[in-house]
Parts: C-alpha cells; structure tokens; sequence
C-alpha cells in the first residue's frame, strides 16, 4: 500500500482525509486510483487533457516525480507520495502607488566597512554576543544589514518583529492596506488601537517602540513591474510575505533577476510552506511551480480562513533562514521545502531541484525582464472584470429588493461551520463542493443568486452553473459580508 498525503486545500474533494492509501506500481497508478475513489481530485489534478497540471507537484518521498520518472516512477513497499499544490497565504496586494522617502542611515561605518555596536547595544545583544557563530562580527553584520518584506499581514508580522529584535541595521516595509479588526487574531504587529490606521504607520510605530535602533523603511505601494526592481535592489534578503500569486512571481523574478536570495512562506488554514529561492545557487519558485493556478482556484486566508498561530511559526521560519542568510551560518532551505501541518503537528522535507528547462533561471532563458504577471496569472484586466461584474453580479440593496418580490433561488455555498456563524434569511446552504450532487434539486426556470463571504467561492459556482446549462445566474457581489455592511447589520461579520 502506499499513502498519499493529501493537502488541505484538496482534502474537501477527498473525505476531508489527509492520508489515502491505495495499491499501485508507480506513481500514475497511484493517482488515477485516488481520482476513481475520489472523482471530485479530477479537475484539480489534471486538465481537460489528461495531463497532471503544472502548478500541482508530487513528490514520492522527498523526490520531485518530475526529477525521477514523472508519473512511471515506481513505488515500492513503505513510499509515500505528497501532492503539494501552489498555496497563497499572506497578506493581500493592491493599491495606489506612493513612492518610498529612503533616509540616510543613522551610524558611520568603522574600518572594515561595518558599523560599531554601542554601549546600549552590547547589552541589548548580549546573548547574541556570546553565540560564538554570531558574536560582535556578526552582530555589526546584522546592524549593516537590510531586508525587504513584502506584505505586512501574517507572515510580515512576526518576521518584522523578530528581525527588529535581533538588530537588523534596516527593514523595509510594502504594503498599502489599513488595520481591520479582522487582521488581529494573527497580525501581531498591531493592536486595537491601531484599527482604521495605515499598516506601514502602525508598523512603524510598534517597530520603533521595540527597537530605535533599527530603520524602518516604508513603501506604501503596490509592488508592481515598473517599480519592482528599484524597491528591491538596495536590500540584500527579500522575505515573501504577500498571498496573490501575481505578486509572488513578480518577487521571485525581480530577486532572480538582481541575484538576491528570496526567503519565501506561504499559509493556508492548518498548513505551511516555507523555502529559499535563490537562483544563484537554486532551484527559483518558477523551477517548483512553472505555473500559476487558474483564477480562483486557490482561495485566500480571507476565503479559506486560516489558523492564527500558524503565519507566526511560519513566518518565524522565514525569519531564521534570513539571519542565516545575512550571517552565513548553517545549511539554509535553498534546494529544501518545508511543509508545516499544524493538526498533525509535522513537519516534511522535500528536495527540490533547478529545473534546467525553467524559463527564468535555467540553461537557456527566455524571461529577461520583468512581465505583465496580472495577465500571466490569468486575471482580467480591471475594465473587462467590471464589466463582467455588472453582467453576472447583483448588489446587495438591489438582491434585497428583489428578494421582497419573491421568485429567486438564493443560494450559499459556504461551508456549514460558516453557515453557523451568519446566514441570509431564506438562503439554502449548498457548499460549493458538493454542488453538482444537487443539481436536480434546482429549478432552471427560477433566477438563481448564489453568494459566499466574499463573492470569489459563488462566481466559481456561477462558472459550473453556467457550464451545466443555467443561465439565469446572479452572484451576490462582496458576498454576505457586503450584505451586512449594506443592508442588514445584524448579520455578524466574520
């Protein structure tokens, strides 16, 4: 027999099992007999085609399939197979831009190019001091350091705040949201009274407070292919903080392209990852996962929901590999993924390997420059996703006329925990998973509205609606937590 580990973003599709175990020879046997147990795998496994899609890796042990044999590659008695798809998690990226204002640095350097620890200092670092792989070297290497974390949500949070304990001379900061009161069951850099408030001011402050010594550097913008390589090029670590995947190529092709080491993590519910990009030396995230999943696929932490803890023990992961980094001590997580189950408590290892066919970092390169990442993830450009908007989607004022009136279908395919939490009177709970079971049970004469937290899970029931034959479909825009802020208050937010 041999088990494969199941993913929390694909177990809903599974049982909700984290482990199946099933006979097979070799790797494609073993997945074509999880996908007959388990029909709804199918398309997250493979395309229309047949083949197993790029964005979705097996490793059969700690061995990228894609490495040994692909799916031929033989199991034998005790190996286990891991599906690890490409997961979002972090924090959100989307703003206006506004460019940064650098400051000079505070201290002069001594003879070797490093600055002096003060009087202040020698105690503030002193268990550092007495580490013979980090002493005063190395703590004056610290000090002359600089990192850029992208995203200041989950994972930004504790990697900021760790760094700044620990004496990084400098920290810059991108983001561009503000403080919600939903940010703070995991976005330990901020507190009650910082709601309403920029992040990077918030950040700031809460950074000052905890050590003054150290530079904060704020980029209240969205980190775009235009200004991309000018944020990150002054920095010598970038730590991936962000949960779009447009994002997350953008910063694994600006790090590869200016040869810096990119220490990345990525959340979603019970689960983490965390590596080293650094093309230099590795494998970048295009060798891992060539491309991106489809629109809406891969839900974020505002859709998936995550557990709080879980961006602190990840994000503390990035922030151990980026001391690492900037000391040069021990083995870092290039050529290594680390996967975090929470529930289980585990962690994996997994080897990754340079693919030398990779677009960005292999043997004959095709991308040179930084691309249009929005169109290579598949999202729509804002004019066109407007307009589809207004022709699939209804507001919530409008949905609540039109409810008085009678004659509409109002479907939520949440999940049923959430359908505890808050609910739309009248709304009849179908998850999104098990959608196509209850087909029959839906009148094509009636217009349907199906709405989720947000609107992302019901546009994608929307799509399957429509592809079955439905075609009076409306998706409630912003979902029941728009419903709330516009039409009923006492329906709780989440």
């Amino acid at each position: 027999m041999t088990k494969i580990h199941i993913p929390t973003p694909l177990r809903p599709y599974a049982g909700r099992q984290a482990v199946v175990e099933v006979e097979a020879a070799t790797a494609g046997e073993a997945l074509a007999a999880l996908v007959a147990r388990h029909p709804a795998l199918r398309p997250h496994l493979y395309d229309e085609q047949g083949t197993l899609r790029r964005y979705v890796n097996l490793f059969r042990n700690d061995e990228d399939v894609r490495h040994l044999e692909r799916e031929a590659t033989p199991l034998a008695a005790g190996d286990t197979l891991s599906i690890v798809p490409s997961i979002a998690g972090g924090a959100p990226d989307a703003a206006p831009p506004r460019p940064p204002k650098p400051e000079p640095p505070a201290w002069t350097t001594g003879a070797d190019g490093l600055p002096p620890l003060s009087p202040d200092e020698l105690k503030r670092y002193g268990r550092h001091l007495i580490l013979p792989e980090v002493g005063l070297a190395g703590q004056r290497r610290l000090k002359a350091a600089s990192v850029l974390i992208v995203g200041s949500g989950g994972l930004g949070s504790p990697l900021a705040l760790y760094l700044a304990a620990a004496g990084v001379g400098r920290i810059g900061l991108v983001d561009f949201d503000r403080v919600d009161a939903s940010n703070l069951q995991r976005q330990v850099l901020y507190g009650t009274g910082d709601v309403g408030r920029p992040k990077l001011e918030a950040a700031r402050d809460r950074l000052a407070s905890l050590n003054p010594g150290v530079r904060v550097d704020l980029h209240e913008t969205r980190l775009t292919s235009a200004n991309a390589l000018e944020i990150l090029a002054p920095y010598d670590v970038v730590a991936d903080g962000t949960d779009n995947f447009p994002t997350r190529y953008l910063v694994n092709d600006a790090c590869t392209l200016l040869g810096k080491p990119n220490a990345y993590g990525s959340i979603f519910r019970f689960e983490g990852q965390a590596s080293v990009f650094d093309a230099r030396v590795g494998p970048c995230y295009r060798c891992l996962y060539p491309d991106p999943p489809p629109p809406g696929l891969v839900p974020s932490c505002a859709e998936g929901g995550v557990l709080g803890v879980l961006p602190g023990v990840v994000g503390l992961i990035q922030g151990i590999e980026t001391l690492k980094l900037l000391l040069g001590l021990g083995e870092t997580l290039v050529g290594r993924l680390i996967l975090f189950d929470a529930l289980a408590m585990t962690f994996r290892e997994l080897a990754l390997r340079k693919d030398p066919d990779c677009p960005l970092c292999g043997t004959h390169p095709t991308i040179t420059a930084l691309v249009d990442y929005e169109a290579f993830c598949g999202l729509t450009p804002v004019e066109q996703a407007d307009a589809a908007a207004r022709e699939w989607e209804i507001g919530p004022r409008e949905l609540a006329d039109r409810l008085a009136q009678g004659g509409i279908t109002l479907i939520d395919v949440r999940e049923p925990h959430e359908f505890e939490i808050a609910r739309i009177p009248g709304a009849t709970l179908i998850p999104l998973n098990t959608l196509p079971a209850h087909l029959g049970e839906l009148d094509t004469s009636r217009e349907v509205v199906l709405h989720c937290h947000h609107g992302q899970r019901s546009m994608r029931a929307l799509e399957f609606l429509r592809q079955s034959g439905f075609r009076k479909l409306k998706n409630l825009r912003g979902g029941i937590d728009a419903w709330s802020k516009d039409v009923d208050p006492s329906v709780p937010r989440y």
